[in-house]
């Protein structure tokens, strides 16, 4: 049985309507028995790093105190350097909203990711969502998927030029990228920018976009 690991929750996002939205994405990988699901702290990933799981899924921005005068981040140096390495030598890792969000762009963590969080407005709107769901590299196409929910508009930096960009997203502020994938040594990236509420969060076509995000990096 393989294991996937996720780091969920952060001072602007609950982790409760995360757990439910992960859980029920990928119930048909564990419910067949080929994997567990195991939420760890951000603390425990270099030590379970070393165990080889098949994947990491991150939903938690880096700053642990971000209303505070002296505000703290749990991704150090040595960390960055042990996800890069770990997904180099044959790991998946997805990073999901806030997962991508306070990440020193200079570092090899979000250099292994090629694109991160700009800024959101200010006001949760509707936003448009138009692509297709990542791919797995065994199907050859994607399924096209299109939806439409109240969310934080993440703004994002991506690297276009040396990734797969597979959806955008749409609002009455602008346009952006919402998903993108790529291959960094021998392992897995992916990353999608959806959803901040519970509404989002559960929406059905999110967690096809979940489901098939985590089988992306797997």
């Amino acid at each position: 049985m393989k294991l996937i690991y996720a780091i969920v929750g952060d001072y602007y996002h609950a982790e409760e309507p995360i757990r439910e939205a992960l859980n029920l994405a990928i119930k048909p990988l564990t419910d067949s028995g080929s994997y567990t699901l195991e939420y760890i702290s951000a603390e425990e990933l270099m030590e379970r790093l070393q165990t080889k799981p098949a994947a990491v899924i991150l939903f938690k921005e880096d700053r642990v105190n971000p209303k505070d005068e002296i505000v703290q981040h749990w991704l150090t140096e040595p960390i960055s350097a042990a996800i890069v390495r770990y997904v180099e030598e044959g790991g998946g890792f997805l990073n999901w909203h806030s997962g991508l969000a306070s990440y020193p762009p200079d570092s090899a963590f979000v250099s292994m990711l090629r694109g991160y969080f700009i800024s959101h407005p200010s006001k949760n709107q509707m936003v448009q969502y138009n692509g297709k769901v990542p791919s797995d590299n065994s199907q050859g196409t994607s399924k096209e998927i299109s939806f439409e929910i109240m969310d934080e508009h993440y703004f994002v930096s991506c690297d276009e030029a040396n990734t797969s960009v597979f959806l955008r997203s749409e609002s009455i502020d602008g346009s952006s990228i919402a998903g993108w994938q790529h291959t960094s040594g021998q392992g897995k990236v992916c990353c999608i920018t959806p959803a901040h509420n519970k509404e989002g969060l559960l929406h059905d076509s999110m967690i096809e976009l979940l489901r098939s995000s985590v089988q992306a990096v797997l």
